[in-house]
């Protein structure tokens, strides 16, 4: 599971670092993307810190707390689809922030990044385990942390390609795992029957259980 789960990031990893070098996302890097509230720049941005923020995790410092699995990561989160809420509003901040170096700045540090983690992921051991930064004191397995960021690169691959124009489909082996997280947060957080009724009887999904962002 750790090579298979680290070979589907690594390549959804390429993808986007392939994607944010372009023409289309720099000449548009001021422009509204497809998600509302965010410029192109932004949602790049954003993209890129899948990329760059596995190596910030693994620098981080590790205290020895029970590990978050991906799924909870994902099923406990509340306001994802309020644009204003806090959740969303720390996502553009951190995205705007390192969008600020420009188009070119951000492409080369993620292209950087993948490089090193293509070196580095291969050396982990399995029970490696990474700081979540943006949350004190809450670590996760690396392998769990990566499969959140296959989430990440499917979902924003596919806006940022939306919103420049671009034909930059996600990775197979990336989209796999993203969806397994996705699912299983879904039912994490509803339950199976309401996972059931979004699947089979969409009159009766009176709580879109299937949206988890």
């Amino acid at each position: 599971m750790t090579t298979e789960t680290r070979k589907a990031y690594l390549l959804g990893a390429e993808r986007a670092v392939h994607l944010l070098a372009t023409e289309e996302v720099a000449s548009r890097w001021e422009r509204e993307s497809v998600p509302p509230g965010m410029t192109v720049g932004g949602l790049a941005g954003h993209l890129a810190r899948s990329v760059l923020q596995v190596e910030w995790f693994l620098d981080g410092e590790i205290v020895g707390a029970e590990p978050v699995s991906p799924v909870r990561y994902y099923a406990r989160l509340v306001g994802t689809s309020l644009p204003d809420s806090a959740l969303n509003i720390g996502v553009r901040a951190r995205s705007e922030e390192t969008a600020a170096a420009g188009p070119a700045v951000v492409a080369e540090q993620a292209r950087a990044a993948w490089e090193r983690l293509a070196q580095r992921l291969s050396q982990e051991p399995a029970d490696r385990r990474v700081a979540v930064l943006h949350r004190p004191g809450e670590e996760m397995l690396l392998d769990g942390y990566l499969q959140t960021r296959c989430v990440e690169l499917a979902v924003h691959l596919d806006d940022l390609a939306l919103s420049v124009d671009a034909h930059c489909p996600t990775p197979e082996a990336t989209l796999v795992v993203a969806v397994d997280v996705l699912v299983a947060a879904a039912r994490d957080r509803h339950g199976d029957e309401a996972v059931l009724h979004a699947l089979a009887r969409r009159e009766r999904d009176a709580d879109q259980a299937l949206r988890v962002l």
